[in-house]
């Protein structure tokens, strides 16, 4: 165990013992890290293109489907970090030693497909920010993003906690460039809450970005993931423990979720005070978003915003990565270098990039792709954790099962109601 890991792991194990002085946020501290990561694919650049379409088209009337998506996905996330701390395996571990093989094949190929789109469209975003920001073509801006990522991942060597607080700064980045964007744009409180409070649509359009949102919110590849970061990081004697050490990965959760829904409600804001209030309701790309600014906002506005593009694709491409990793360890107890990994992923990206395709419908391409990857997150995950076999003091209360399985069925019947939208062309 390397240094960095080792100090925070002895301060958990002290504040899950008693036997740690620590008050307030240092006593939080050594249990944060795992949600920050996860909460990476939340701030994507899949949800810049999302966000960015609904406010523009419908104003601050979408806002509450963004606050509404960020409590399924506090839920989801909790229910996979629960599932690592209770059963000391990951999601697609347990799936293997659960289900029949062909469906675990069938799982693995499902899963493997849904990880590589995701990669590619966070490879696709960040080397949009490259040109956004410095005016990189983007086939370079691509080979650029592949050398940056390979370098974030080299940090896996020193530990989970140097990649850890790496990811949370780019995190941070984010959070802070739409603080100043809000700055900028200072929207009437009163607005912005009544967006947030009165859940309504205007007409099947609106369904339809609704469900986009939905889809870009909750992402199965890190489901898998979150259940593989916490699987190890702090191992719980007791029961007691277990159950205290579960309390404070919740905290983890509902701080870094709670930044991700900030970020995303900011995305929709941003674009229904600057585009939908000036009657621009056809802003759909991020290259047409990052122009508009300019005359609306200024000249910091868009670089804020090519900035935060950035620090989002960077690290939910290293996340992405990750998450492949976890997913194939899982299923076939395989595991290739990280770097071949991400050498292989980000192949299809150079391509998409080389061949001028556009970036922005690569981006809602993957969301599909995610769509079909959504039940076979959600469902075993909820069947897993409501087993007192298998998640022993971790259970579920029966509210609590009962809440994921609602949420699972809405979450699966927008996601089919996307697929059908996208491939009927309704």
């Amino acid at each position: 165990m390397q240094r960095s890991d080792k100090v925070t792991v002895e301060a958990a194990g002290d504040v899950l013992a008693g036997r740690s002085g620590r008050r307030g946020l240092a006593r939080l501290l050594p249990f944060l890290g795992p949600a920050f990561v996860a909460s990476v694919a939340y701030v994507d650049p899949g949800n810049f293109a999302t966000n960015i379409q609904a406010g523009a088209k419908f104003g601050f009337l979408l806002l509450w489907v963004v606050l509404a998506s960020n409590l399924m996905a506090m839920l989801v996330q909790v229910l996979a970090a629960k599932l690592g701390i209770a059963t000391g395996r990951n999601l697609a571990e347990l799936c293997r030693e659960q289900f029949p093989r062909p469906l675990v094949w069938i799982m693995w190929v499902l899963m493997e497909v849904v990880a590589m789109a995701t990669d590619l469209a966070e490879f696709v975003g960040a080397a949009v920010g490259f040109y956004l920001l410095f005016g990189l073509a983007l086939f370079p801006a691509g080979l650029l993003t592949g050398a940056v990522t390979f370098l974030i991942l080299a940090l896996e060597r020193r530990g989970f906690r140097p990649l850890e607080v790496v990811i949370t700064a780019f995190v941070g980045i984010i959070a802070v460039c739409y603080l100043i964007v809000l700055g900028l744009e200072r929207p009437a409180l009163s607005v912005v809450l009544g967006g947030l409070l009165r859940p309504r649509f205007a007409g099947p359009e609106s369904v339809l970005l609704a469900t986009g949102i939905l889809g870009a919110t909750v992402m199965p590849h890190v489901v898998f993931l979150h259940s593989s970061l916490t699987q190890h990081r702090i191992v719980a004697r007791t029961a007691h423990q277990a159950r205290r050490l579960f309390r404070f990965e919740v905290a983890d959760v509902v701080i870094a979720m709670g930044i991700a829904g900030l970020v995303n409600a900011a995305m929709l804001i941003m674009a229904a005070t600057t585009f939908f209030a000036h009657g621009l309701t056809n802003v759909g790309t991020l290259e047409e978003a990052h122009r508009t600014l300019i005359p609306l906002l200024g000249g910091l506005s868009s670089t804020v915003f090519a900035i935060s593009l950035l620090a989002s694709g960077l690290s939910s491409s290293v996340v992405g990565t990750m998450s492949g990793q976890v997913i194939m360890q899982g299923f076939l107890h395989r595991r290739i270098p990280v770097w071949v990994r991400r050498l292989v992923t980000m192949l299809p990206a150079l391509v998409v990039l080389a061949l001028g395709l556009d970036p922005t419908r690569s981006l809602v391409i993957s969301q599909v792709v995610l769509s079909f990857g959504l039940p076979f997150a959600l469902i075993p995950l909820v069947l897993f954790t409501r087993r007192r076999d298998l998640m022993g003091p971790l259970t579920n209360h029966v509210i609590t099962t009962a809440a994921a399985v609602l949420v699972t069925a809405l979450i699966v019947a927008l996601n089919l109601f996307l697929i059908y939208q996208v491939f009927a062309g309704g």
